[in-house]
């Protein structure tokens, strides 16, 4: 892997950019559905190169923090894993499980025309699969990108087809660190925000680090759509 920054740098573990991650889109989801309607939370605490920043936009913007890095912990996990096929029914249960709080949370209703991130980590995943399955046959491995290009345009899964396509840019570079960190961004708004959270991957010691008993892994996994669930129910209260 090709990263210039220090051994000493390397402090984060899998387990810490989780946390992190998690933590980043509990503050993007509070700040849009939740905080946005105290007036404290609108009030400007300061001024940044110009722009007068509150608090709910601050929380947005680290809120960006945490798709770029459940992705690169996606292609990690995808290189890592001992059991593909264990891995993406993981993601499909929790895409399904996530779907009414991500319809609930968004849209106060059982049905909403977006789907939750989870079906793009999916399919994003799916289409590392093929990468690797058909990598002596290019042609096909295409085809079944284009397919599943489609598909997340048509589902209008969480940062549609640029989050799809940020997936397998990822995936690509994932041997260049500086060079993914530098050129991934542009696919995504708040690039800014992106590059930065990119940058603490690059701190990525290689290690799964706390999370290893089968019950915090399932703690985390609970996290997305019992958090949904917590804002909604707060939302109505």
């Amino acid at each position: 892997m090709s990263n210039n920054i220090p051994e000493r740098l390397h402090i984060f573990s899998g387990s810490v950019l989780k946390l992190i991650a998690c933590v980043a889109m509990l503050s993007d989801h509070l700040a849009k559905f939740y905080l946005f309607r105290f007036t404290w939370a609108n009030e400007v605490w300061f001024t940044l190169v110009g722009k007068e920043i509150s608090i709910l936009q601050l929380m947005e913007m680290f809120g960006r923090f945490a798709f770029p890095i459940f992705v690169f912990l996606l292609v990690e996990g995808f290189e890592k894993t001992k059991n593909r096929r264990k891995y993406g029914i993981s993601l499909l249960v929790l895409a399904l499980l996530s779907e009414i709080p991500f319809n609930l949370m968004n849209g106060n209703a059982m049905l909403f025309p977006k789907q939750n991130v989870m079906f793009t980590l999916l399919l994003g995943f799916l289409a590392l699969c093929s990468l690797e399955y058909f990598r002596n046959k290019p042609v096909i491995s295409l085809a079944l990108l284009f397919v599943m290009f489609l598909i997340s345009r048509y589902m209008q899964a969480d940062y549609r087809t640029a989050g799809f396509i940020f997936i397998i840019l990822m995936y690509g570079l994932r041997k260049e660190r500086i060079i993914q960190t530098v050129a991934c961004p542009v696919l995504l708004q708040a690039k800014l925000m992106v590059f930065l959270s990119l940058l603490l991957t690059c701190l990525y010691n290689g290690k799964r680090g706390f999370i290893k008993t089968p019950f915090l892994k399932y703690c985390f996994y609970a996290f997305y759509p019992v958090h949904m669930l917590a804002i909604y129910f707060r939302i109505c209260s």
